[in-house]
C-alpha cells in the first residue's frame, strides 16, 4: 500500500470540502436559519448519498481497468481535463460568497436527511467529480480495486463529514466572518483553483 497516496488524498478532500459550493453553502444556512441539527442531518444525507456514487464508480471503473489498461489512461486523461475545466470556471467566477436566508423553509430533521441525500444522489456530476477524482489515487498493487474505490469513498465521506459538521457547529461564527470579510471569499476562491489544477496534475502523472 501507498500511504503517501491515501495521504494526498486525504489533504486534497480535507481542501475540497472547505472550498464553498451548493453543498456546504446549503448546509451552513440551514444552521444559521434553524440551528447546528438541522445542518448535520443534511450533512448526513449528503454523505449517505455518496455510497451510492462510490459504488457506481467502484464497479464501473473496476470493469473497465480489468478489460484494458489504454482505457483506463482515458479514464485518467478525461479526469484531469475535467478537473482543469472545474478550475477554469471557478477562476471565471465571482469572488463573492452569497450568504442570503431568504425563502428557506423549516423542514423536519427526516425531510432534510431526504433532501440531502437525493440533492446529492440525482446529481449528475457528483458521479462525474467521482470519476474524476478517485483513479488517480488507487494505493495498491495487490488490493482489488473494487476495495480501494470502497475505502477511497469511506475517507471522502468521513472528511467530508468533519468538515460539513464542523460548518454546521461553527454555522454562526463562519457566517459571520464570511459576511464581514470581503477577503475571504478572493481567498476561498484561488484555493478551488488551487486544488483543482493540483489534482488534476497528481492523476495525470501517477501510475
Amino acid at each position: 500500500m501507498n500511504y503517501e497516496i491515501l495521504y494526498t488524498f486525504v489533504l486534497a478532500t480535507s481542501a475540497l470540502a472547505i472550498s464553498p459550493g451548493p453543498d456546504n453553502i446549503f448546509v451552513l444556512m440551514q444552521s444559521v436559519v434553524h440551528g447546528k441539527k438541522y445542518g448535520l442531518a443534511v450533512v448526513a444525507g449528503l454523505m449517505s448519498g455518496c455510497i451510492i456514487h462510490t459504488t457506481l464508480v467502484a464497479f464501473g471503473v473496476s470493469a473497465i481497468i480489468k478489460q484494458s489498461d489504454m482505457l483506463f489512461f482515458a479514464i485518467k486523461l478525461f479526469g484531469a481535463l475535467y478537473l482543469f475545466f472545474l478550475a477554469y470556471k471557478v477562476l471565471r467566477s465571482k469572488a463573492a460568497v452569497n450568504l442570503t436566508d431568504d425563502g428557506i423553509p423549516k423542514k423536519s430533521l427526516g425531510q432534510l436527511f431526504k433532501q440531502g441525500f437525493v440533492m446529492n444522489v440525482l446529481n449528475p456530476k457528483v458521479s462525474i467529480f467521482f470519476l474524476a477524482f478517485f483513479p488517480g489515487f488507487l494505493f495498491s498493487k495487490t488490493i482489488s480495486s473494487i476495495t480501494q474505490f470502497y475505502v477511497l469513498g469511506l475517507l471522502f465521506i468521513t472528511v467530508s463529514f468533519i468538515v460539513f459538521g464542523l460548518i454546521a457547529v461553527l454555522a454562526g461564527a463562519i457566517s459571520e466572518r464570511l459576511k464581514q470579510n470581503s477577503k475571504i471569499g478572493l481567498v476561498l476562491k484561488w484555493l478551488q483553483v488551487i486544488v483543482f489544477l493540483g489534482i488534476g496534475v497528481f492523476i495525470l502523472i501517477s501510475e
